[in-house]
């Protein structure tokens, strides 16, 4: 498994638990308190790790090339997942995926961008930054829900909507704030989490929702470090710096109330441990759509407004 600079004291560690199991094997010394207390520094050290991680750093894990992507999520959590395909005006954007499926024997519709797991399907899936065809794909099926009273799970996971000159031309924009727009009128429970990346608009046209979580080593932000350092230092040096100054972590978007809650990670990331990942994500989804369904629909529409009404610091002239 590939590891960051800040993983190399579990390196080592494993390196010698290898060796030792090595000569285990060999069958000529008996080291199984050596080894046991190895597998313990392991997960210690870990833990700590991960428990102390910076702002960059976490951006860092959300981009783990073994990370869980959205259609991972979607065919493990979500039971009889029927895939949903075109806008009915230009084509499928195979950046943004969505459709019906069952969790906890309740009917849903499911939302995501899709980065690919592969170079291949990266490119395939345009590294999860859908075109303005996908956020339109999106709202059908997110009217269609609505249409059949089914909840709406989104899963966010993009560096960003394509900034691409085509893009502009078939309304990127336009394509966005009609999400944003008519997500707040959405007469069905809304839940949104941030798997991996949350990056700008590309995250928030389909992140406005009742509930809005992120992972534990997620970020969400209008900007991401490399752009914001390149924007105001000239250079992608100071991407670090740049991470601490947007408050972009899960910590830092909780203390502001930009976001209803932190779901934790197994130790060592979603990366080490897809399996209980998953698990901890369905559970947040089954409690968080029992506490939505029994909310009146006015209700659950005003609570949404006034939720996103009260963010940020502002003054009247």
């Amino acid at each position: 498994m590939e590891l960051f600079d800040f993983e190399k004291p579990i390196e080592e560690l494993e390196a010698q638990l290898s060796k030792a199991k090595e000569i285990k094997a060999a069958g000529s010394v008996d080291i199984d308190s050596a080894i046991e207390e190895l597998e313990g520094k392991i997960i210690a050290t870990r833990k700590e790790i991960y428990q102390n991680l910076s702002p960059w750093q976490r951006v860092q894990v959300s981009r783990h090339p073994m990370r869980p992507y959205t259609l991972e999520y979607m065919e493990t959590i979500f039971e009889d997942f029927i895939e949903l395909h075109g806008d009915r005006q230009c084509h499928d954007d195979k950046a943004m995926i969505g459709g019906f499926g069952r969790i906890d024997g309740q009917s849903v519709m499911v939302i995501g961008q899709q980065k690919g797991v592969n170079t291949k399907m990266r490119q395939y899936r345009n590294f999860g930054m859908a075109n303005p065809e996908g956020y339109r794909k999106a709202l059908r099926l997110m009217k269609l829900a609505e249409k059949f009273n089914k909840p709406i799970i989104t899963l966010i996971d993009t560096p960003g909507a394509y900034p691409g000159i085509e893009a502009e031309e078939r309304g990127q924009a336009e394509a966005i704030a009609r999400n944003i727009y008519e997500m707040f009128k959405l007469r069905v429970p809304v839940i949104c989490i941030v798997i991996g990346e949350g990056a700008s608009g590309g995250a928030i046209g389909i992140g406005v929702g009742d509930r809005v979580y992120m992972l534990e080593n997620t970020w969400y932000s209008v900007i991401a470090p490399e752009s914001c350092s390149s924007i105001l230092w000239r250079s992608w040096d100071f991407k670090r710096e740049a991470a601490e100054a947007l408050k972009l972590s899960a910590a830092d978007m909780y203390a502001n109330k930009l976001i209803d809650g932190i779901i934790p990670e197994p130790d060592g990331g979603a990366h080490n441990n897809h399996e209980e990942t998953f698990k901890i994500v369905k559970q947040k989804i089954i409690d968080t759509l029992a506490e939505l369904n029994k909310i009146p629909v006015d209700e659950l529409l005003k609570q949404r407004l006034e939720k996103f009404a009260n963010m940020g610091v502002y003054k009247e002239v």
